[in-house]
């Protein structure tokens, strides 16, 4: 994806940027030294540390290598600071905003403001319910619930409880983001076959709001209270909500349970090599960040940006769409992520850990 850059992606944007040092401000919100074409608002750093260590040095990256002054920001969970810096993006100059939403009511009033003042935007990675982006730009969140429901079964084979009636959780994402109903679903389509013909046994399913961790630990904590520790797999919607399953049962002194997961972070590749987490599906940022920046670049010189098809996005019309595909980590190729300039080893073979490399 990093072909996707050529000095040629920036020809014609002079009459856009004309007059404006080509210079990236990562993180500024309130400088006005300097004006920006593209803004990228990330959402927080507490559901999960992709946001600062992964997406925002690739999007800087990306902009930089095509010469196009952008600015990256985040919101740190606060929605109105999220409009603050949309706000203060649009006063610089920017054409197009990439919004990762904190929740989708909050990005839809955004979007539509910055629409009114002939800013286009793109829901980037989440969907935003009720937008007006021109663009979802993402991983298919489909198959990554797909994913993680193999990873599952996968591991009650290994185990050897396939075929004992297994009772199998899931610990979906927030409701406020509009993903999390599409890692649901593609969990939903591969499991509720297993439920319905008794091969698997439906345990307790709940939401967890906001994808906090903590809360996430005592959804499931409370799960274990209810089926008197009988719970055999958890489909849980991303590493941070699986990390809180690991801790809950390590503190319960529980065996490994085979447990899904999302966004290959350090730790649950961690919890992976160490045998406390069965997959989870690698969104390589670098490549989605590339994609983005293109897309961006072609939006503010008034082209089509580059799309694999088109998604339904609940409260608009069919929204054009780059899903790119996510890979399944497992402990059989977990060095992907290392060999591939990821992580560096040493991120993740360290401490207790080091001995499972």
């Amino acid at each position: 994806m990093r072909k996707l850059f050529r000095k040629s992606a920036v020809v014609g944007l002079a009459v856009v940027v004309a007059g404006v040092a080509v210079a990236v401000a990562a993180g500024a919100t309130g400088s006005t030294r300097a004006n920006v074409l593209v803004c990228g608002l990330m959402p927080d750093t507490k559901t999960s540390t992709r946001w600062e260590q992964k997406d925002k040095p690739a999007l800087v990256k990306a902009f930089k290598a095509a010469g196009v002054p952008a600015r990256v920001v985040n919101a740190q969970g606060d929605a109105q600071k999220q409009k603050t810096q949309a706000d203060q993006c649009i006063a610089d100059g920017a054409k197009v905003l990439i919004i990762a939403p904190i929740d989708s009511g909050s990005a839809a009033a955004i979007q539509k403001a910055a629409l009114k003042q002939g800013v286009k935007s793109i829901d980037y990675d989440r969907q935003v319910e009720g937008g007006v982006a021109v663009l979802y730009a993402s991983f298919d969140g489909h198959t990554v619930g797909v994913m993680q429901a193999k990873g599952v079964i996968a591991g009650l084979k290994a185990n050897g409880m396939y075929g004992k009636k297994p009772v199998v959780a899931s610990l979906w994402g927030g409701k406020e983001d509009a993903n999390a109903f599409l890692f649901k679903g593609g969990v939903d389509s591969v499991l509720n076959p297993l439920y319905k013909n008794g091969t698997f046994v439906k345990g307790p399913q709940q939401f967890v709001p906001g994808w906090n961790n903590q809360t996430a630990a005592t959804i499931f904590q409370q799960m274990l209270v209810r089926t008197s520790n009988k719970i055999d797999a958890v489909a849980a919607a991303n590493d941070g909500i699986a990390g809180a399953v690991v801790a809950t049962l390590k503190a319960a002194k529980l065996d490994p349970i085979p447990l899904s997961g999302q966004d290959a972070t350090i730790e649950g590749v961690q919890n992976i090599i160490s045998g406390w987490q069965t997959e989870s599906p690698w969104k390589d940022q670098r490549a989605l960040a590339a994609a983005t920046a293109k897309a961006a670049i072609a939006i503010a010189k008034g082209q089509k940006p580059p799309s694999t098809g088109y998604v339904t996005t609940k409260g608009r019309p069919k929204e054009l769409a780059y899903l790119i595909s996510p890979i399944q980590l497992t402990k059989a190729n977990w060095k992907r992520v290392i060999t591939s300039g990821y992580y560096k080893k040493s991120e993740i073979c360290n401490g207790e850990f080091a001995k499972y490399c």
